[in-house]
């Protein structure tokens, strides 16, 4: 997939252009991302979205399901060409409607805007598909799907529903990050693991334990404090199963599957280590849902 950052690098001419912000690209986006698919070859499907997120700019605490770069890998993987990314600014936010259209659009040949029907845009948010359309652009209204939204997700996430998000998603949650050192315990335990250092910006579901994968090899994953050595900062570690190498500076996606529990401290480290024993075994069973 081609991706721009801006107008003047795409070649003007005759684009489907799915427009949004598309944090997570659940099946909700997917709807509008194929909508714009589905003109093709008459018209060159297009993605226009803004990074960083429009609600964090504006000051607002989002908790983002995606970064950038897995956004448009999820892009590219849905069949999207050419993908515009527009640095979202104060100063855009301002935009008027007419000027947004004009200077975003138009350049690239825009002939037909997809986008669910709760898009708004520019000044006070005072844009809208209407707007578009009174500008002399096609556009085409894509319904919302009930109850699937970015907010719903990051709401069952947080309770560690990691299933329900899935089926919001279309595709299993994630955790992203590099793999950083860690204190080396789980290696004196038998279960060496994967340290991810996270942005902070990105949503961690609710401490627990699961079950995933990451790097071809089944995962299983413990978000918390480790209570059972008395931790206090957040860490996000996964053991992957009949792994062997460095995976240390790599950047790592790991899927969660499934939630098997809630972490907590032990009587012994040996009753710590039986209990990690079945945690490896019930991921060793579990099974992707999506």
């Amino acid at each position: 997939m081609k991706v721009v950052r801006t107008p003047s690098e795409l070649a003007a001419r005759p684009r489907a252009v799915a427009l949004g912000t598309f944090d997570g690209v659940h099946l909700g986006h997917r709807r509008v991302l194929d909508a714009a698919l589905s003109t093709a070859p008459e018209l060159a499907p297009t993605v226009v979205t803004f990074w960083p997120h429009p609600r964090v700019v504006l000051g607002n605490d989002v908790g983002l399901l995606t970064t950038l770069e897995r956004r448009l890998e999820l892009l590219d993987e849905a069949g999207v060409a050419e993908t515009l990314v527009v640095e979202f600014t104060l100063e855009l936010a301002q935009m008027e409607p007419q000027a947004f259209v004009d200077e975003l659009l138009r350049p690239i040949g825009t002939e037909l805007v997809v986008a669910g029907t709760d898009f708004r845009f520019g000044q006070g948010r005072r844009g809208d598909l209407e707007t578009i359309e009174g500008f002399g652009l096609a556009v085409r209204r894509v319904e919302l799907v009930p109850g699937i939204s970015s907010s719903a997700i990051r709401g069952l996430l947080a309770k560690g529903d990691v299933e329900g998000a899935s089926r919001l998603l279309g595709r299993p949650a994630e955790v992203e990050g590099t793999v950083v050192a860690g204190d080396a315990r789980g290696g004196t335990l038998g279960y060496p693991t994967a340290n991810l250092r996270i942005d902070p910006a990105f949503l961690v579901p609710a401490y627990g334990i699961y079950a995933g994968w990451a790097a071809g090899h089944r995962a299983a994953v413990s978000i918390g404090t480790n209570p059972h050595y008395g931790g206090r900062e957040r860490r996000v570690e996964a053991f992957l199963l009949d792994f062997e190498g460095d995976l240390y500076g790599e950047r790592l996606i790991v899927e969660l599957w499934r939630r098997l529990r809630d972490e907590r401290a032990f009587a012994s480290e040996e009753e710590l280590v039986a209990q990690i024993t079945r945690d490896v075994e019930e991921t060793r069973s579990a099974q992707r849902s999506v």
